[in-house]
């Protein structure tokens, strides 16, 4: 049967230690019909539920994953879900971390910002889905705090988001990020519709940055300029999901 291809994948570049792996995937390689062609991830969507299992079989097939990932209900909030061991029903939550080894963290996008972790010295990982509400409301910190490690020896992946030329909002969205400090001002852009284009990547540095988290890789792709490549809820509406995995082997 069919598997994913390394094509089908984007793997991290960024200095993680020994026995830590990580992985994001792409629309493609799956079996699932529009509008979720054809790699979805998600089982919240509306896809068939069987393509959904087909796709995630691949998933663990093609990274030969220790365990099923332990799939989140995501409600765009700052819980954290502490992985310990076999996997075990979780509270919903948006992100989530572990020190055990074969636990696999993971988060669901399609426009939100993926934000994969590692201490340096490889003892845990973690896991974050960073809309603007999460990251408002600051998920990422509540993540980096349940690592349990020093913070300038975390190291932080910010994968596939939407872009800000293609991220309006309104001024509420900017004022939420305002209270926390002006810095936070570089990420807007006003446009000539009296809004404003929101850069979530820049958002996500400068607090991974105040926590003193400095060592942060990627961040490079628009999820909503490349259709080829990724699903993007902006841009289509319906439409699949793609998954930020790390785990400890």
């Amino acid at each position: 049967m069919s598997v994913l291809r390394s094509a089908d994948l984007i793997e991290p570049q960024w200095p993680a230690p020994p026995g830590v792996r990580a992985a994001f995937t792409l629309r493609t390689g799956g079996v699932s019909a529009a509008p979720y062609d054809s790699f979805n991830c998600a089982a919240h969507v509306g896809d068939d539920a069987a393509a959904v299992t087909e796709n995630r079989r691949r998933l663990c097939e093609r990274l030969a994953l220790p365990q099923p990932p332990a799939w989140l209900e995501q409600v765009h909030g700052t819980r954290v879900a502490v992985l310990r061991g076999a996997p075990e029903p979780l509270a919903p939550a948006d992100a989530a971390v572990t020190r055990a080894a074969g636990c696999v963290c993971v988060v669901q996008v399609a426009d939100c910002l993926p934000v994969l972790f590692a201490s340096r010295d490889g003892a845990a990982v973690g896991a974050a889905h960073a809309g603007w509400r999460g990251l408002a409301a600051g998920v990422l910190e509540a993540a980096v705090r349940s690592l349990e490690a020093e913070l300038g020896e975390v190291l932080a992946w910010l994968g596939p988001a939407i872009g800000p030329e293609a991220f309006e909002v309104g001024s509420e969205v900017r004022a939420a990020f305002l209270q926390e400090g002006p810095a936070a001002a570089a990420a807007f852009t006003p446009n000539a519709r009296g809004r404003w284009q929101c850069d979530l990547t820049t958002l996500a540095r400068q607090r991974l940055a105040a926590l003193g988290v400095r060592q942060v890789y990627g961040g490079t792709w628009c999820t909503y300029a490349d259709s080829a490549r990724f699903f993007s809820y902006r841009r289509d509406g319906r439409c699949g999901r793609m998954a930020g995995l790390i785990w400890r082997s």
